[in-house]
C-alpha cells in the first residue's frame, strides 16, 4: 500500500476450505481476517496465519453481511475481499460493489453461478451446449418437451455438483416437481439429458488471458457417481491428444466471452456419445473440489489456491508470473467407505502420493511420468474399491458444510 501498511484481505467462506490460500495471503505480508459461520470457528483453519477471526449465522442475509462487514471497516481498513467457496460468491461480489473494492462483480459473477446465464452467453457466443429453457413459462417448458427429446434434467441454477438435479423422462413426471417447487421452480432451468463422456478443464486467468489450464476426463460422469453411488475418479489428459487441444480452445473461447479479468476457474464439457461433438456443462470461478486441485498440483506443481491468493492480492496492480509447470500425470480415486476408518494398506503401488484420511471415505491421489499407467491403477482400483469400501447414500437437496 502506498501509505505503507500491509494489505487487509477478508476471506469468507461458509465452508471449510481455502488454508492454502489464506497461508499464501499471509506469505505475502497481507493481514489476514476470515469471517465464518459459527459451527466453523474451530475449524482445521492455518490460524497461525490469520489475524483476526469473525464468525456469522448460517444463511446470514445479505444486508446484516453489509451491515456486519461495515462495521468492522470502521475500525481497519479492508483492501480485498474474497469468497473461498462458491455459495459466498454472490454476496462477496455485492459486497466488494458497496464497499468499492477490487475484484469480479456482481454482473460478471452470474456468469459464473447462474446456469441459465452461463449457458444463454455461451450460446451468444456459438459454443455448443445442451438444449435448455428457463423454467418459467409453462407453455415454453410445453413447447421444448415437445421439440427436444428426452429425458432431461431439472437443474438449480445456482447450485454445485449434482445438488437439487432431477432427471424427468416423461412429460407428465415435470408438473408435479414444479407444483412441489412453487415459487422457486423461476430459479431453475430444463435441460437435455445428453449421453456422453464428461471432462473439466481447471484454469489460472490473468488479465483476461488463460495463462495455465490442464484438461482431464472423469470415470463415470459426476451426476452418476452422485446420485446412483460409485467410485470418482478423475485424471490428467494426455496434453497432446486431440480431446485435450479441443478442450482447451473451447474454454479459452469461454473464458474470454464470459469476461473474467483474473481468478481461477473450474469448467465442465461433455463429448457426447451421438455425435462426438463437445458440449458445454457448466463454469465457476472458484477452485475445483473433490481433490481435483490436488491431483492438479501432484502432475504440475501449480497450487490453484496460491495462484489465485497472488491474483487477488495482486489485483492487476502488480505483474503475475506463472511458475513453471511439470508434465507428469496425475489422478484421484475417491468413494465413500462402509468402514468408518477404511484401511488401504493393501493398496501399496509408489504411485499413491496421498492417502485421504476423512471418516467413511477412501481415496488416493496419484502420481506419474506416464499417462497410461494412471489409467491402468486407477481401473483396478476402481473395481477393488467397489469390493473393498464402496458405500453409497442420496445426493443431499441443499448443501452440508
Amino acid at each position: 500500500m502506498s501509505d505503507g501498511r500491509p494489505l487487509t484481505v477478508l476471506c469468507i467462506s461458509s465452508y471449510e476450505k481455502g488454508q492454502e490460500f489464506i497461508r499464501e495471503c499471509k506469505g505475502m505480508g497481507c493481514r489476514v481476517l476470515l469471517l465464518t459461520v459459527e459451527k466453523l470457528r474451530n475449524a482445521d483453519w492455518p490460524f497461525e496465519c490469520i489475524d483476526e477471526v469473525f464468525t456469522m449465522p448460517e444463511e446470514l442475509p445479505l444486508q446484516s453481511l453489509i451491515y456486519a462487514v461495515s462495521y468492522t471497516a470502521r475500525s481497519q481498513p479492508i483492501d480485498r475481499i474474497v469468497a473461498l467457496d462458491e455459495f459466498d460468491m454472490e454476496n462477496v461480489s455485492a459486497l466488494r460493489e458497496h464497499l468499492r473494492i477490487p475484484g469480479m462483480g456482481l454482473t460478471t459473477v452470474r456468469y459464473f453461478r447462474d446456469k441459465l446465464a452461463m449457458r444463454a452467453r455461451a450460446r451468444e457466443t456459438e459454443i455448443l451446449a445442451p438444449e435448455f429453457v428457463h423454467v418459467l413459462n409453462h407453455d415454453s417448458l410445453r413447447e421444448f418437451m415437445s421439440r427436444v427429446s428426452g429425458p432431461w434434467l431439472l437443474k438449480p441454477r445456482s447450485q454445485a455438483s449434482g445438488i437439487g438435479m432431477k432427471k424427468i423422462h416423461k412429460p407428465e413426471e415435470l408438473w408435479p416437481w414444479l407444483d412441489q417447487l412453487g415459487d422457486q421452480q423461476s430459479f431453475y432451468l430444463l435441460e437435455q439429458f445428453v449421453p456422453g463422456s464428461v471432462y473439466h478443464v481447471d484454469s489460472v486467468i490473468s488479465e483476461n488471458e488463460v495463462v495455465f489450464a490442464e484438461a482431464h476426463g472423469y470415470g463415470a460422469p459426476p451426476l452418476e457417481t452422485s446420485h446412483q453411488g460409485g467410485v470418482f475418479t478423475t485424471s490428467t489428459l494426455p496434453r497432446d491428444a486431440e480431446e485435450a487441444r479441443a478442450l482447451q480452445k473451447i474454454n479459452r473461447d469461454l473464458i474470454e466471452s464470459l469476461g473474467l479479468v483474473r481468478g481461477v476457474t473450474h469448467a465442465e464439457f461433455l463429448k457426447a456419445h451421438a455425435d462426438g461433438k463437445f458440449y458445454f456443462l457448466e463454469i465457476a470461478a472458484r477452485v475445483g473440489g473433490a481433490y481435483i486441485a490436488d491431483v492438479i498440483e501432484a502432475a504440475t506443481g501449480i497450487n490453484l489456491w496460491r495462484e489465485w491468493a497472488r491474483l487477488e492480492v495482486g489485483a492487476g496492480k502488480q505483474p503475475y508470473q506463472l511458475p513453471a509447470a511439470r508434465r507428469d500425470y496425475a489422478g484421484v480415486i475417491l468413494s465413500l467407505a462402509r468402514q468408518e476408518v477404511p484401511d488401504t494398506s493393501a493398496y501399496d503401488d509408489g504411485e499413491i502420493v496421498y492417502r485421504v484420511s476423512k471418516f467413511h471415505h477412501a481415496g488416493f491421489i496419484l502420481k506419474s511420468a506416464s499417462h497410461q499407467r494412471i489409467q491402468q491403477l486407477l481401473d483396478s482400483y476402481s473395481r477393488r474399491f467397489i469390493e473393498d469400501f464402496l458405500a453409497t447414500e442420496p445426493v443431499p437437496e441443499k448443501p452440508s458444510h
